[in-house]
């Protein structure tokens, strides 16, 4: 049974708020509308940041002030290794990410026979657990039972160890991330594709354009918005790879494999040392804050706004 008074009185407040709400100004509450997103972002990211920072000045007993952690960087011969597997995971993932999910999208808006399976299909990896696809690609990779191994010998070819070579064992996790990422994107490409007015492009083909410069010359230039977006997304997605590397190669052979955040992960669990780590992740940072920046003004000058 409903208890009349207490309704009664709810109603009665939600009149009282809702007529204090029509005398603030837009501006005052709409403010008032963000104070729990507030409220959350100085909890779980300002106090963290805060304490971050103020980790990396102390010493490893943690009841000093110093310097030495952001000096043992430059001397640190595992973390230059880390940066650069980095940098060069980045410089090819992203591109060819992005490019294939373009390929995608540009394929699948067509109107294709099993166009919405298809793109499913493709759309797939992005949602799928990482852990689990670590596990589907570990067993890939195998060097005695995996199926790329298993194909390779069928037909003569030599059958490499992917994961245990330490000149194979970056790319071959380069190719795993693209395989994730692209589909991830491609919807965001294909969203853009949808989003441009299909008389621009009847336009182009009534002016006797053909497919490549249609695409060039009209679509190409209208993602350039989505094709920001996405390479900020994919620039922080490949710097904060760590999940993909702790099962499948714990950043071996060698070092070989060993990317920044999971670097950061072996220096403030394993090693315990949090104020290395501290030090580490706010380089880290700074240097995605000025590659977004630097990528934002490049892009920007090509980005055609409507």
């Amino acid at each position: 049974m409903i208890d009349a008074p207490a309704a009664s009185a709810r109603m009665g407040a939600a009149r009282r708020i809702s007529r204090a709400a029509r005398t603030l100004p837009d501006r005052a509450f709409g403010l008032l509308l963000l104070v729990p997103a507030f409220v959350f972002l100085g909890l779980f990211t300002v106090k963290p940041l805060i304490g971050s920072v103020i980790s990396s000045f102390s010493n490893r007993a943690g009841d000093g002030f110093t310097f030495g952690n952001y000096a043992a960087l430059a001397d640190d011969e595992v973390f230059l290794r880390s940066v650069t597997n980095n940098l060069l995971f980045s410089l090819i993932t992203v591109p060819v990410s992005l490019g294939l999910a373009m390929f995608l999208a540009v394929l699948l808006h067509r109107n294709l026979r099993g166009r919405g399976f298809l793109r499913a299909g493709t759309f797939a990896p992005a949602i799928l657990p990482v852990v689990a696809i670590a596990v589907i690609w570990l067993y890939f990779y195998q060097p005695n039972i995996g199926v790329i191994n298993g194909l390779l010998g069928s037909v003569g070819l030599p059958t490499p160890d992917w994961l245990g070579d330490p000149a194979l064992v970056l790319p071959s996790l380069m190719a795993m991330m693209v395989w994730k990422e692209a589909g991830f994107f491609m919807i965001f490409y294909l969203a853009g594709l949808q989003a441009i007015d299909p008389e621009l492009e009847e336009a182009a083909r009534m002016e006797g354009a053909g497919p490549w410069a249609r695409f060039w010359r009209v679509s190409f230039p209208l993602l350039m918005p989505t094709t920001l977006f996405a390479g900020i997304v994919a620039l922080s997605d490949s710097i904060k790879t760590v999940d993909f590397v702790f099962v499948m190669t714990q950043g071996g052979p060698n070092n070989a494999s060993s990317l920044l955040l999971f670097y950061i992960y072996k220096v403030a669990f394993a090693q315990h040392w949090p104020q290395y780590a501290a030090a580490i992740s706010l380089v880290v940072i700074a240097a995605l804050v000025v590659l977004a920046v630097v990528q934002i003004r490049f892009v920007d000058r090509s980005i055609h706004y409507r």
